[in-house]
């Protein structure tokens, strides 16, 4: 799966919509031809099998990437992106796990894309922990849920909300607020130009904690819990995946409401499912585990 070269790319300079316009083109597939292509792609490395599902799926590449537009960078880039998760997730998927190629895909896009975020903003002293990243990806949302988007510094009261909301500490919140509204410059800003060579911020960092071999193990480690996640959903009957999907795995998330007109039982019905259904997938997540020498059984 070596040459995209004639994928259609966005730029800024031809425009979003002519970009839309141009993938609406690709035809859905439907499950048995998605199979198939799957199933020429892992038995024969045949790559039009792997472009057709690419291309095909580059929709919902976009549909993701518009849910991260709240953080000032290029649309076009952050499609670029979703495409390039798009693509790891084709070279990965297991045709017969299954699932439809757009639930394995899903994963690997949110995940590019969100790659993509903490690479371009300059948040050097932020961490990685799961907490911060967490508190990133889901400050603005509930600052907007409480009306308190365009305030600078959040009120009291509302970052003892969102501190709450987020499980993370009232000086976490206060912190990342202030970085993400302006008091940190992109690493890639120019800061010298003198004949010598361009200069971005990046060039003068130093990370101190650098460990290429640790991040490493540590990526790995991510895409052997998201295949565990993957192989684990096939505990579940089709309307506990799709529920669990739509509620715990989608951007954005279904309500009840909706889930609950869509399947004709009530909001207390799909909350039930839901429940159940996350409960099966751990427990069947662990079991793989066990199996897989991932995990001591208890």
């Amino acid at each position: 799966m070596s040459n995209y070269a004639n994928l259609p790319a966005p730029t800024p300079e031809g425009g979003l919509s002519r970009y839309m316009q141009e993938i609406r083109k690709f035809p859905m597939l439907d499950p048995e031809e998605e199979y198939m292509l799957a199933k020429r792609w892992v038995e024969e490395q045949d790559t039009q099998a792997a472009h057709k599902m690419v291309t095909s799926h580059l929709r919902l590449a976009a549909k993701i990437a518009m849910g991260y537009r709240g953080y000032g960078l290029p649309q076009a880039e952050v499609i670029s992106e979703a495409n390039v998760g798009l693509m790891q997730a084709v070279k990965r998927f297991d045709p017969e796990k299954g699932f439809r190629l757009a639930t394995y895909a899903m994963w690997w896009i949110r995940a590019s894309i969100q790659e993509y975020i903490l690479r371009s903003w300059s948040l050097v002293k932020m961490g990685t922990t799961s907490a911060q990243k967490k508190l990133f990806f889901n400050l603005r949302k509930a600052k907007s849920r409480i009306g308190a988007l365009e305030e600078g510094d959040l009120r009291p009261e509302n970052v003892a909300r969102i501190a709450n909301d987020l499980a993370v500490t009232e000086d976490e919140v206060i912190s990342m607020n202030r970085r993400m509204s302006g008091g940190d410059a992109s690493l890639n800003a120019m800061v010298s130009n003198d004949g010598e060579g361009a200069m971005e911020w990046q060039d003068w960092l130093e990370d101190e904690d650098a460990d290429q071999a640790g991040d490493y193990e540590e990526r790995n480690e991510m895409e052997l819990r998201r295949e565990l996640l993957f192989a684990a959903m096939s505990a579940l009957n089709d309307r506990e995946c799709d529920i669990l999907t739509k509620r715990r795995l989608s951007e954005p998330v279904s309500t009840l409401e909706e889930l609950s007109a869509e399947y004709s039982v009530s909001r207390e019905r799909i909350r039930q499912i839901e429940v159940r259904a996350f409960e099966k997938l751990q427990l069947r997540m662990r079991e793989l585990a066990v199996e897989r020498g991932m995990l001591n059984a208890a």
